[in-house]
Order: structure tokens, then C-alpha cells, then sequence
């Protein structure tokens, strides 16, 4: 059984798997300590039995014999084989970083998801907190016409629902009042540092500032015309959203990262992805200086709202 396993470390929640067995006889091989050896190994990345056995000094018929136990428990993967010599070799890996057995009482009740419990994007917005403070700036479309196309952003609003998120997931909270309008910033110069921007840079100009930077972009020519990818794909429909992380190319030491729309229903369209769907939307984000991700909104019941979001191209 799969679980998570929350704790605190340095002063934050954080979270991991942990495989728990009930039946103790299931796990007894993890007290032998060639096999915990061997586990201590697989833990650290994926090994082939015999280089486990040359680094651990053993036969390798005993390497091959406790993975095949371990195996058997759940404990270890076989994550991939090469052919070799006319034979098979198999890779193995430990398949969770905690192991326990659980008995049928001591539950605490949490009155809500605790903080930590969503890994991907607890890593995907990492360098936004500091301890218990939240670093960052979150810029919105002003509501009133303005910038070149003298447009007026309608999914500023949208912010509050990522914002909530945010509160859930890090427990962090900001020392000072952290979002601003996109004119305010620009005017104020604020755009280094990390940032947040919602919204397509038709109405949000901060957006528009960074979206010649980002791996997906909307075309420049028109911005309300679509997304374009590095190999020239195009992704226009109104629902279509991106989200993007990029380095803040006037600050090396931050980070910039947009969640915008073609139009206001594909910035919702990000907006609940990022949030809703965290974890499958940022289970390829590896701490990435450069990346991105379209997504497309559905209404899956006919109710006029986006409540649904695929994945439509990733980088």
C-alpha cells in the first residue's frame, strides 16, 4: 500500500512516499543486511546486479538472489534491461525512498490537505518561498484600458483562486502586499525578482515584457492569434493556456513565471491546471530554467465553466 508519509524539515511541511506493509512477513527481508545494503544502493539510482555485487564485494549469484526478494516485496523496480553477450541484463531501482508497516489505529484527522502534500508544485514554486515567507510578486492585468492595444484584462480575479493555492501548499505568507497591477509595475520598475504574471500579453503587459523570452510564446504579430512552439505548432483556440517557468532574464537570481490564456477562458484554463491538476501537469518539471506547457480547458458538464484540463504539448 501507497501511501504519504508528512513531516517537517527545516522549518517547513514536506512530503514523501512511503510503500506500508501489513504483513511484517512481507518485509522481513529488508531487516537482512546485505539486502538493506543493496536497497541503500538502488536508492541512490538504478544499478545492474552485477554492479551492485562488485560494489557491495559479493557473489553475484547473492545480489541477484535478495533483488529477486526484494522484487518479490515491492521494494525494488526493474526499471530497464540491455541486451548483452546473447543474456539480459536487468536494472533495478528502489521503487520508494520510505518503507514501514502500519498498524489499524493512531489516525490523526487533518482538516485540510497539508502543506508539502503536493510535491510538484511545492518544487515548481520553490525558490518563491524562504523559510515561512513567501517571495514574489504577482502582477494582473489592469482592469482599465491600457498598453499599445488599449486593452482591458478580465481574468485578474483569477489570481485569488492561485493565490489560495499558493497559502495551501507552501504556508508561506508575504511580508508586504504582493500584487500589483501590470502598469503599476512596469511604471515602479519592478520587474525583477520572482514573479507571477497572469494573464496573455494582450492585456497584461508585464507578460508581454517577458513573452519573447519563453520556450512557447504568443505570436508577437498578433497576440491574440495563438501560442507558437519552437517548432513552429500552433495552438489558437480561446481555451488554449499556457504555463511557463523562466529564469528573469534582468535577474539572474529569480525566476518569472506566467500562466496566461489566448483569451481570458485559456488563462483560466492554466490557472486551474497549475492548480487542480498540479501534479500532472508539473510531473515532468525537473527545477528547469527554461519550461512550458499548453493546456486546454473543457467543460465537461455543459454548465457554461471550464471544469476540466488536458495536457496538449509539453517541453
Amino acid at each position: 500500500m501507497e501511501k504519504r508519509l508528512v513531516s517537517e524539515k527545516d522549518g517547513q511541511p514536506s512530503a514523501k512516499r512511503i510503500v506500508v506493509f501489513k504483513d511484517v512477513e512481507r518485509m522481513r527481508v529488508l531487516s537482512n543486511p546485505v539486502a538493506w545494503r543493496i536497497m541503500e544502493l538502488l536508492s541512490k539510482g538504478p544499478m545492474y546486479p552485477a554492479q551492485v555485487a562488485k560494489e557491495l564485494k559479493i557473489y553475484e549469484q547473492s545480489a541477484y538472489y535478495y533483488i529477486r526478494k526484494l522484487v518479490g516485496i515491492g521494494a525494488v523496480d526493474e526499471v530497464g534491461k540491455n541486451f548483452v553477450r546473447g543474456g539480459t541484463a536487468r536494472l533495478y531501482q528502489a521503487s520508494s525512498p520510505s518503507f514501514g508497516i502500519e498498524m489499524d489505529w493512531g489516525e490523526t484527522r487533518l482538516g485540510s490537505m497539508p502543506a508539502g502534500s503536493h510535491p510538484g508544485a511545492s518544487r515548481f514554486f520553490e525558490n518563491f518561498v524562504a523559510g515561512k515567507e513567501f517571495r514574489g510578486l504577482l502582477v494582473v492585468g489592469a482592469p482599465d484600458p491600457h498598453g499599445p492595444y488599449k486593452s482591458s484584462a478580465r481574468d485578474g480575479h483569477y489570481a485569488v483562486h492561485l493565490a489560495f493555492f499558493l497559502g495551501r501548499i507552501t504556508s508561506a505568507v508575504p511580508s508586504e502586499f504582493i500584487v500589483k497591477l501590470d502598469v503599476d509595475a512596469k511604471v515602479e520598475k519592478m520587474l525583477i525578482g520572482n514573479l507571477i504574471s497572469i494573464g496573455g500579453p494582450g492585456t497584461n503587459i508585464v507578460t508581454a515584457e517577458f513573452n519573447r523570452y519563453l520556450p512557447v510564446r504568443f505570436d508577437e504579430k498578433n497576440f491574440w492569434s495563438g501560442l507558437v512552439d519552437g517548432s513552429g505548432k500552433r495552438y489558437s483556440l480561446d481555451n488554449h493556456g499556457l504555463i511557463a517557468k523562466i529564469r528573469n532574464p534582468y535577474d539572474a537570481n529569480s525566476s518569472i513565471i506566467v500562466v496566461a490564456g489566448v483569451r481570458s477562458a485559456g488563462t483560466k484554463s492554466a490557472v486551474i491546471a497549475l492548480t487542480n491538476y498540479s501534479e500532472e501537469v508539473l510531473k515532468k518539471y525537473n527545477g528547469e530554467d527554461d519550461w512550458s506547457l499548453v493546456v486546454q480547458g473543457f467543460d465537461m458538464n455543459s454548465d457554461g465553466k471550464i471544469d476540466h484540463v488536458d495536457i496538449v504539448s509539453g517541453l
